[in-house]
């Protein structure tokens, strides 16, 4: 989806270290880096609160924008992201430049519309198995997201990729058969016997799981050349 964003970027010069990343967080940056399009590769410092912005919008990281290097321009999309896993502050991006006559590869969120039928009348719920598909198509016909009505999908129905409004502009990559949801019974949750009720009162405590999302900051690579 192309938007009329407008990133600016600042090169960066010196070594591409693990310090040197953080000395750009401390300014109040994010190292990036910038590649594609047959140009080589650069290494840039970026806002964060408008890479946020893009991120966190309808198109998300489908998002294309106009991206600029000092006097270089080209159209871009941020194709990777790493997020520091306890306070969730993004640490580094990589940019793609886009050349908007050649069909890209994307993923793209499937947006289940209505009430199935099975879960307003038939007692069943819903189940949703593939939350986005791959396609492939030119940068300016990539959706927001595609949109099923499962209004009609009754208790034992599945929904698969091939039942995805199909257009000639999207080349579907996902496997046809895949199922995108279907309408399920309603587990029962069993009742604790009492050899278990009797186990978890004696348990000892376990330290709990902290669970991490996104990359570790692991220490930067200087940019390839392409």
């Amino acid at each position: 989806m192309i938007t009329q964003e407008v990133v600016a970027a600042t090169p960066r010069e010196g070594k591409f270290n693990k310090n040197a990343a953080r000395r750009v967080r401390v300014g109040g940056k994010i190292p990036a880096v910038v590649y594609g399009a047959n140009e080589p590769s650069v290494a840039v410092e970026v806002d964060p609160k408008q890479i946020l912005r893009i991120l966190h919008s309808d198109a998300g990281h489908n998002s294309i924008f106009d991206l600029e290097v000092g006097d270089a321009k080209a159209k871009a999309m941020i194709v990777d992201w790493q997020y520091e896993p306890i306070k969730g502050s993004l640490l580094h991006i990589d940019l793609k430049r886009i050349a908007l006559d050649k069909a890209i590869k994307v993923e793209v969120p499937i947006q289940l519309l209505g009430i199935a039928v099975g879960v307003k009348t038939q007692g069943g719920i819903l189940d949703q198995v593939l939350r986005e598909v791959e396609i492939e198509c030119l940068p300016g016909d990539i959706p927001s997201h595609i949109d099923v009505d499962v209004s009609n999908l009754e208790f034992g129905q599945v929904l698969r990729v091939s039942d995805l409004p199909h257009t000639g502009k999207l080349k579907f990559l996902t496997d046809e058969n895949s199922t995108v949801a279907h309408v399920v019974a309603i587990k029962e949750e069993a009742a604790p016997t009492v050899d278990a009720t009797a186990a978890a009162a004696t348990a000892t405590p376990s330290e709990p799981e902290v669970v991490k999302k996104g990359k570790q900051d692991a220490p930067e690579a200087a940019p390839a050349k392409k």
